[in-house]
């Protein structure tokens, strides 16, 4: 048997001398060295050996395997590297062959207006709320004073899931929350998707974005809310931005008004953006009624607040120019990549 290992070791050897590739030298190992292989096999029949013969045989399978897996590390070795050259060789690249062209996107109008709003906000000392879309009636109407006979719950202006749940139609819910579970002082927007129930065309969408804002704490006038907006117009539409009050009426809000921005492109003298009036309507806003602090728990004999609520399209149209409220969510990209 000792004859019949070393033949095999000659073989063997000469075998893993001779391979040409990786597959061949694996394929070499699993006859020698696998569960089957033949020194396995050797090592099985050394039951039948006597007991004299049976430790000069095992240490000597066990040199001629040493020797086996040293020199298969070895040959790997060399057949990778020889691999590796001939993929140098063959596989050439021209760095200076001019790369592909990639086509990098660029961030949504309507994202970068609330971007930059957060931000104008944000370093005016408001914190950033949210809430959920899909809301009760009692926070988006009862708690903000709109009764059940308020035109805004009608069926044809609202979404309706249930009788008592809705598709927010303003992010002021998020508002009434903040108010039931934080004390004053509170000073915060709230940006988001709303839903209404409007036909699409150059002005209107089912499905647009608002940012509210809302502050409540002690001694609260007409006149923080004025200075508030005349500071984002500035920072949002330009230093030399004006802003006017036109009453108005909302059922949040007592006294309420509609703030328009006097019109960046032509500086109020007139143009096509603003229709020749000099002035864009921006949003509405007033101070927090008091029915409104009273169902959220705050009393209005302490504290006052004003809120504030605009359309980011509406923004995003005045800021940009866009005249077609549609294109800001067909996805053109030869409308996007303008901005």
């Amino acid at each position: 048997m000792q004859e019949q290992i070393e033949v095999m070791k000659k073989a063997s050897m000469l075998e893993i001398a001779n391979a040409k590739d990786l597959k061949q030298l694996q394929d070499i190992k699993v006859q020698y060295l696998g569960k089957k292989g033949k020194l396995t096999t050797v090592l099985r029949g050394m039951g039948g050996l006597s007991a004299e013969e049976r430790p000069i045989v095992g240490k000597l399978v066990n040199e001629v395997r040493d020797r086996l897996e040293e020199e298969f590390t070895k040959k790997e070795k060399q057949l990778e590297k020889e691999e590796l050259q001939k993929r140098l060789e063959t596989e050439n690249i021209d760095v200076t062959e001019p790369s592909k062209k990639t086509k990098l996107g660029s961030i949504h109008p309507i994202t970068q207006v609330i971007q930059e709003v957060e931000a104008i906000f944000l370093g005016m000392g408001y914190q950033i709320a949210d809430g959920p879309e899909v809301e009760k009636t009692f926070y988006n109407f009862d708690q903000l004073n709109a009764p059940a006979d308020h035109p805004s719950r009608d069926l044809q202006d609202t979404f309706y899931i249930t009788e008592d749940i809705i598709l927010r139609s303003q992010t002021s819910p998020v508002q009434a929350r903040v108010m039931e579970t934080q004390k004053p002082p509170i000073k915060i927007i709230c940006p988001g998707t709303v839903y209404r129930s409007d036909a699409v065309d150059a002005t209107h969408s089912p499905v647009f974005h608002q940012i509210e804002g809302l502050v409540v704490d002690k001694n609260i006038a007409m006149t923080d809310l004025k200075g508030t907006l005349e500071m984002f117009a500035k920072k949002c539409l330009g230093e030399n931005t004006k802003i006017r009050f036109r009453p108005h009426h909302f059922p949040f809000t007592e006294p309420s008004a509609e703030a328009d921005v006097s019109c960046f492109v032509c500086g109020g003298k007139g143009c096509r953006v603003c229709k020749g009036e000099g002035w864009i309507e921006l949003l509405g806003c007033g101070m927090v009624h008091p029915n409104v602090l009273r169902n959220c728990g705050i009393d209005p004999e302490v504290y006052s607040g004003f809120a504030f609520g605009f359309g980011v399209e509406r923004i995003a149209m005045a800021k940009f120019g866009i005249e077609d409220m549609r294109l800001l969510y067909e996805n053109d990209v030869r409308f996007l990549k303008q901005f």
